[in-house]
């Protein structure tokens, strides 16, 4: 069972009864506008939590689904995930979805942020990657803080809710993810009663 904790999060996996936290964003059509999926019906939310649990049985292990737990409000606020596509090669993909009340606040970044640590500490992946619609540009900052590199900018590449969408692709590789995590421990940010 994984579970990973921040200063104002916890990323845990889901539970049966979680489809009701999950259904207030999941059928938010706003939260959906850029998602393959969505908005969804409670049948819909309640299968995806249902094959969130399925998938930790799998051995080996590909999809890591995570609930991402607000500590402060005690609430359950969104979800995020990395699916390892091609074992082989050690490449995963990442996704995050999060209730609109909590836009905006760093947590899409500090959860994503901690997934992108845990497949790269404790899954030894070696690239992961991240797609958004270019319209979706809270996404696109989220990957960019990330330390991610934009490498694609596809045109009309997915079919979704009967329009041609445009992507980007943003990724980082481990070692990018090392030399990065090194460079922020040599230069860790200042508190605002140090600046001079």
């Amino acid at each position: 069972m994984v579970n990973i904790q921040t200063n104002r999060l916890i990323l845990r996996e889901f539970e049966d009864e979680d489809w009701v936290s999950v259904h207030e964003y999941a059928k938010d059509a706003e939260v959906s506008k850029y998602m393959e999926w969505g908005p969804n019906t409670e049948k819909e939310t309640r299968n995806f939590v249902k094959g969130a649990r399925t998938f930790r049985r799998d051995d080996p292990r590909r999809h890591y689904e995570m609930a991402i737990m607000h500590k402060e409000d005690k609430k359950l606020v969104g979800g995020c995930g990395l699916t390892i596509f091609d074992a082989g090669m050690r490449q995963a993909a990442l996704g995050y979805t999060l209730h609109r009340e909590y836009w905006n606040k760093g947590i899409a970044t500090e959860a994503a942020s901690c997934l992108v640590r845990y497949g790269f500490e404790e899954l030894g992946l070696h690239r992961i990657h991240a797609t958004c619609d270019v319209l979706n540009i809270g996404s696109a900052a989220v990957m960019k803080k990330l330390g991610m590199r934009q490498e694609g900018h596809f045109l009309e590449e997915r079919l979704i809710k009967g329009s041609w969408r445009n992507t980007f692709l943003y990724a980082i590789l481990s070692s990018e993810w090392r030399a990065k995590e090194v460079l922020k421990n040599l230069n860790p940010p200042q508190r605002s009663d140090e600046v001079q």
